[in-house]
């Protein structure tokens, strides 16, 4: 008795090429993502990606992380995260300064804005010019808020709220564009 049966190899074959493989790297307009980071002991597996785009250029890809192991997706929470952004254009300091005040004074009442106006500013201080191909990384490790360009650690701080409030820009209920949060969120 033989245990081959055609019709099953062929199911098992017609399984093996249709079976969605997890994409290790995604490209967005040229912009890659890995499946998972990992920092300092920790893993973070992407959540989402996508494309943000302001009028009609293309400005940025994104990718959203979370540390493994916590409610997925989390990303106002205390839960270790990460948000790279890679950018098409070049961007001045200032011009990242004004949009963050922008969108937090837009996203919080007078009171909570108020709470983290001096991290804020000290944040907006560390932004750089950025030209295409450039990465900021925001970070959340559970203790520690971080901004980074392109490896750089830029600003470092404690404060959760303020790290809910800046993730909030691209990820919370009213973000700079829904259908770009929900892509991040894997939505």
């Amino acid at each position: 008795m033989s245990l081959f049966c055609p019709r099953s190899a062929l199911l098992l074959t017609a399984l093996t090429i249709t079976a969605p493989a997890m994409a290790e790297t995604v490209e967005v307009k040229g912009a890659r993502f890995a499946a998972d980071l990992e920092i300092n002991g920790r893993r973070y597996e992407r959540i989402g990606y996508g494309l943000f785009r302001y009028m009609i250029w293309d400005a940025y890809a994104g990718a959203y992380y979370q540390a493994q192991g916590f409610p997925r997706p989390a990303p106002q929470s205390d839960v270790p995260r990460r948000l790279v952004l890679e950018y098409f254009h070049a961007i001045e300091a200032e011009e990242f300064a004004k949009a963050t005040r922008k969108s937090l004074r837009k996203a919080l009442d007078d009171n909570a804005y108020r709470k983290l106006s001096e991290p804020l500013a000290t944040l907006n201080e560390r932004y750089r010019d950025v030209t295409p191909g450039d990465r900021y990384t925001l970070g959340w490790d559970g203790d520690q808020l971080t901004l980074a360009l392109n490896g750089e650690t830029l600003f470092e701080g404690d404060d959760l709220a303020l790290a809910n409030a800046l993730f909030g820009i691209w990820l919370g209920a009213n973000p700079l564009d829904k259908d770009f949060r929900d892509d991040l969120l894997g939505r």
